[in-house]
């Protein structure tokens, strides 16, 4: 949708062309095959604001480091997510807007699919996600729990890609002594990486995460961190600036990237992490 007037010209807009979905498969490479998800650009999500409900459908760490100011909070679940949207849409008439991390994530989407199969309407993904978002407008972005956010405060694609080491120089690290810290979710854990050597905290838990953090500080080691596919780390080193870490790496590509170095290919899919 190139323009909006009113949320009553929006639902005309649709009957009258369908959904809005672009050509552009290099930008976002999931719309064709999401092709009867309608979707929502960037510009008119923010002239929107106050007319729609806007909902995160990422993890409650992510959405508890950086999400959108207004935004619900609602984990994608296929079985969950239905019920609490029908719940929303019983308090408000206004167009629901789903969105995750990215261009690359499908979250968004499939938020849209499991709503509009529990026959709820007027739903839209907002699909170049928080990432497009917050560097457009971070005024209008909750960091950590601040707002407004000023963009300085926003870690850069730059800056997080200068933390991310290859399999090969993570494992030299290691043997040097660093402090190995694993924040995968529990049910993603199907091998440790190293045995005996590791300290293990998943994001969610804070008491852990800190445990984990201070051991390094109190070391003065360099702290190496891994997930599963290496997306995860990005929210994390919010957390890890805001404590004052400064000597840090993430594996660029998580456990999947070392069992592929190591063995030649992953070991078994796991559901997407934004």
């Amino acid at each position: 949708m190139k323009k909006w007037l009113s949320v009553s010209s929006l639902v005309l807009a649709l009957v009258v062309s369908g959904p809005v979905v672009s050509n552009d498969s290099t930008k976002f490479p999931h719309r064709a095959k999401f092709k009867n998800v309608q979707t929502m650009e960037l510009e008119d999500l923010h002239k929107q604001l106050g007319n729609i409900n806007i909902v995160d459908v990422r993890s409650r760490y992510e959405f508890d480091t950086l999400h959108i100011k207004g935004a619900l909070h609602i984990p994608l679940s296929k079985e969950k997510l239905p019920a609490a949207v029908r719940e929303l849409r019983a308090k408000s008439a206004q167009p629901i807007v789903f969105y995750c991390n990215g261009t690359t994530c499908k979250k968004s989407y499939e938020a849209v699919e499991f709503a509009s199969n529990a026959g709820i309407s007027n739903i839209f993904a907002y699909d170049a996600g928080m990432d497009a978002w917050s560097g457009r407008y971070p005024e209008q972005s909750v960091l950590l729990g601040k707002h407004p956010v000023q963009a300085a405060e926003l870690i850069s694609k730059e800056t997080f890609k200068a933390h991310l080491i290859s399999v090969k120089d993570f494992e030299a690290r290691v043997e040097k002594g660093a402090v190995v810290l694993d924040i995968r979710e529990l049910r993603q854990r199907d091998a440790v990486l190293y045995p005996m050597r590791e300290l293990r905290a998943p994001l969610d838990d804070a008491n852990k995460i800190a445990e984990a953090v201070n051991e390094a500080k109190r070391q003065k080691k360099t702290l190496l961190v891994y997930d599963k596919v290496g997306k995860q780390t990005r929210w994390f080193q919010y957390y890890l600036e805001k404590q004052g870490m400064k000597d840090y790496f993430f594996l660029d590509g998580g456990s999947e990237a070392f069992y592929e170095a190591k063995y030649g290919k992953p070991t078994f899919a796991v559901p997407e992490q934004g």
